[in-house]
């Protein structure tokens, strides 16, 4: 999710809007977790207080420190840890500091280091991250996989019928020359059009206003491509099945030529889901 700064906000300081946020984050935090353990995806216990205090540090020390106006919160499951990353814009890296046991402020990153299982910071500066680990891994959810930080993304709007598909293709090839992947991309379309049909088929109901559907493409530090497909089921049944060739074959032949695929649930009521597809550089052979 993102937020934007309030604009009277000045370095070292929080307006009392800017102090809203880590309290409503802390909210969505507990939410998230107790969602993620009722579907079995994980035990909360201690890591609800902990993910708390890391989130209101990450986001408090990005909302003191940060330059740009926009602020990105991200927390998400892999197949042994609990990620967080927040993202305030600034290229000037947040720095640790030793604070003395009297003083007011200061400790935040000291008390992330103390309580993360670990901790670091982009190569460009933009993007704080830390990790937890998890006592009881995901079972349903593929997990996903860790990528690094995003430099660039671009966002389809796609309408909700079967024709959703074939116009992701035609978008693709002018979105993948903009962000001038260095990867296969006739690949790339491939697989954004399998993810979107896929999509269209299994998860969207015709006729139905409001739902939840779109794609995006992103370019991180490593070159990798993301491709991200996001619709209205929070679920994906026998999605390692669909991978494996056994339920069709379209996930089956993305997987095979060199995509890594996961799925994770989305939205602020978690009642939807990304289907995620991850491309390295280079040529991609059949």
């Amino acid at each position: 999710m993102s937020f934007l700064r309030d604009p009277a906000s000045t370095p070292g300081t929080l307006t009392r809007a800017d102090a809203e946020w880590p309290r409503r984050l802390r909210r969505i935090v507990r939410a998230t977790l107790h969602h993620w353990e009722r579907r079995g995806l994980l035990e909360a216990g201690e890591l609800i207080e902990t993910e708390e205090l890391l989130t209101t540090e990450l986001v408090t020390n990005a909302l003191r420190h940060g330059r740009g106006p926009e602020i990105r919160y991200r927390l998400y499951l892999t197949v042994t840890h609990l990620v967080t990353e927040v993202r305030d814009g600034s290229t000037e890296a947040p720095v640790l500091r030793h604070a003395p046991p009297t003083a007011e402020s200061g400790r935040g990153l000291f008390l992330v280091d103390v309580m993360a299982e670990s901790w670091g910071v982009s190569e460009d500066g933009t993007t704080t991250w830390c990790t937890l680990p998890l006592t009881k891994g995901p079972e349903e959810m593929q997990s996903v996989a860790v990528t690094a930080p995003v430099l660039r993304e671009i966002p389809m709007d796609l309408p909700t019928d079967p024709s959703a598909a074939g116009l992701a293709r035609i978008q693709a090839r002018t979105l993948l020359t903009v962000l001038s992947w260095p990867g296969n991309q006739h690949f790339a379309i491939d697989v954004l059009h399998v993810l979107v049909d896929n999509a269209v088929q299994h998860a969207l109901t015709a006729g139905r206003t409001g739902q939840t559907f779109g794609a995006r493409l992103s370019i991180t530090e490593a070159h990798e491509l993301l491709v991200d497909v996001t619709d209205p089921v929070p679920e994906f049944p026998n999605f390692d099945k669909a991978v494996a060739g056994e339920l069709g074959r379209g996930l089956w032949e993305i997987a095979r030529q060199g995509a890594a695929l996961s799925w994770f649930v989305v939205g602020s009521e978690f009642d939807a889901k990304t289907v995620r597809a991850i491309l390295r550089p280079g040529v991609v052979e059949p």
